[in-house]
């Protein structure tokens, strides 16, 4: 097996700047093994100084300054290293025949779906970052997870301040300051033993991990964020080396994928507005076949969010995600996998939170995704399929947690937290329609799922 990782040309000189730093500097700050510090240690706070409800991944003002200078401030005396256990519970209303995945039954299955471990924080004055590896108990395999690591510097242009950075990450959106889109957008956790819609934009997940990618960023003045950069696809050899499977089998990114953020944010206490535009270009081969060119998926999205905070015990979040998709997918049609090669897809997400003492936790979720039919991207298919041709999916999500600890004064704190959640997933449309929607007499409502979960961070 090949153990280098190789990396896209374009971005070979930034990562070499980068990720030796990361490597050195971990060695510098060895410490006892016991010593596992989060980001909470670093600042000697609480998590609820940077996360609305104490647990993320929802990010309070401070928070996301905390992000958007790199991870860099407070102090750091020990080696950044948390981890990170997500043991849960999976209902769905009517099981999945032959399981819902491999080594588990077709309903009411108890997963230790993640296990995670993290560097998590400053390594130097302007450079810091979070790089997770993790452990899934439902592929029973472990992978490389989120990376970010940045590096940050200020200047001053007159009167204006303006904070400057370069994020090395994985995922596209994962470096985003707000939450809204999709990397860390909610539901923050789900099951990944319940049936999901067979469509998303590619920007949602489509090439997570599979990529590296390096963005510059600038905030000016504290209220005006700009950033531009770019992915590129990593080797099989690499991915292979990074624990993905059959790496060969994936759509593979063609060239350089851009990706841009522009975004404006306003406090005016009690209350947080902020809101912009993102997107990313990407060329695909479908599947690794280059046998018929690339398919084009070009995205634009759309998100704003609002937050009630006044010191008091109640506050409030609300956030707003819409994506289109324009797709040209001409190897698709040329390989006989799609009817068409001009299609649309859009995808809305919209979420209220409330929290009480920044301990009781409810959430209300409303999902939606549709676009254009092609009955041979969305073919009949039992759980899976869709009958129709259609992708359309609908739904709303409702959750209530509770976070003991995460405040200041918390016994555990800064080593320990944890949320305690109920998560109730429903479904009016599921890949077209309500009714029968896989050509095989599954319901929309069948896949309405009860996930029961205990998120532990140390």
């Amino acid at each position: 097996m090949n153990s280098e990782l190789h990396l896209p040309g374009r971005l070979a000189r930034g990562a070499r700047l980068l990720l030796p730093a990361c490597f050195v500097s971990s060695l510098m700050f060895a410490a006892p093994a016991w010593s596992l510090p989060s980001f909470a240690q670093q600042l000697g706070v609480g998590c609820a100084q940077c996360h609305t409800a104490s647990f993320g991944p929802a990010l309070t003002v401070f928070g996301r300054e905390f992000k958007l200078n790199g991870y860099t401030l407070g102090g750091q005396s020990s080696v950044p290293l948390a981890a990170m256990v997500n043991a849960n519970f999976t209902s769905t209303k009517t099981g999945v025949p032959g399981g819902a995945a491999q080594h588990f039954g077709d309903n009411n299955n108890f997963a230790f779906s993640e296990i995670s471990g993290f560097f998590a924080g400053r390594i130097s004055k302007h450079f810091g970052g979070l790089a997770q590896v993790t452990y899934s108990g439902v592929d029973q395999a472990t992978s490389w997870d989120n990376i970010d690591m940045r590096f940050v510097d200020t200047f001053k242009v007159g009167e204006a301040g303006v904070l400057w950075g370069l994020s090395l990450n994985n995922n596209p959106t994962i470096q985003d300051l707000w939450n809204t889109t999709p990397g860390w957008g909610f539901p923050y956790t789900s099951s990944d033993l319940a049936p999901t819609p067979a469509a998303a934009p590619i920007i949602d997940g489509g090439i997570a991990q599979q990529v590296l990618g390096l963005t510059a960023y600038v905030e000016i003045d504290n209220w005006l964020y700009l950033e531009f950069g770019g992915y590129e696809q990593l080797s099989d050899p690499a991915l292979d080396n990074l624990g993905f499977e059959d790496p060969q089998d994936l759509d593979h990114v063609n060239g350089f994928a851009p990706y841009w953020r522009i975004g404006v944010q306003h406090g005016f206490a009690p209350h947080y507005l902020g809101g912009g535009i993102f997107g990313m270009s990407t060329e695909l081969y479908p599947g690794n076949d280059r046998s018929e060119g690339t398919n084009r998926y070009t995205d634009f999205g759309y998100d704003a969010t609002y937050q009630f905070t006044n010191g008091g015990p109640h506050a409030w979040t609300a956030q707003l995600t819409y994506i289109h998709e324009d797709q040209n997918l001409d190897a698709s049609y040329k390989l006989g996998e799609a009817s068409g090669n001009n299609k649309t897809l859009n995808e809305t997400k919209f979420n209220v939170q409330y929290s009480y003492d920044q301990t009781y936790i409810f959430s209300l979720g409303l999902f939606g995704v549709g676009g254009s039919r092609d009955a041979l991207l969305y073919a009949p298919d039992p759980v899976d399929g869709s009958e129709n041709g259609r992708p359309t999916s609908q739904g709303y999500i409702l959750e209530g947690g509770w976070v003991p600890w995460g405040k200041v004064t918390s016994p555990h704190q800064p080593w320990m937290n944890a949320r305690i959640g109920l998560q109730y997933t429903g479904y009016t449309k599921f890949n077209g329609s309500d009714d029968n929607y896989d050509g095989f007499g599954r319901s929309a409502g069948d896949n309405d799922t009860i996930y029961l979960f205990l998120w532990l961070a140390i």
